[in-house]
């Protein structure tokens, strides 16, 4: 059997409660938990191509890392 890989801090335990977790939830607390996520018109959601992400996440990580700093 092929081995799994995990990012960085996540186990086969980790996985396993988050797979409950969402088996576990009914169609409201999902539809609630979707509707919370964009609910906070601080933040938005975009599609953008996949070759993108890594310069995105590079930006959210600066940009992150500013307001650290300031607050600091």
């Amino acid at each position: 059997m092929k081995q799994s890989k995990f990012p960085p801090s996540w186990d086969e335990k980790r996985v396993q409660k988050v797979i409950a977790h969402y088996e576990q939830q009914t169609e409201a607390e999902a539809v609630a938990e979707d509707e919370a996520a964009f609910g906070d018109l601080s933040q938005t959601v975009i599609e953008i191509p996949k070759e993108l992400v890594p310069a995105v996440r590079e930006l959210l990580a600066k940009h992150l890392g500013n307001k650290v700093m300031q607050s600091g």
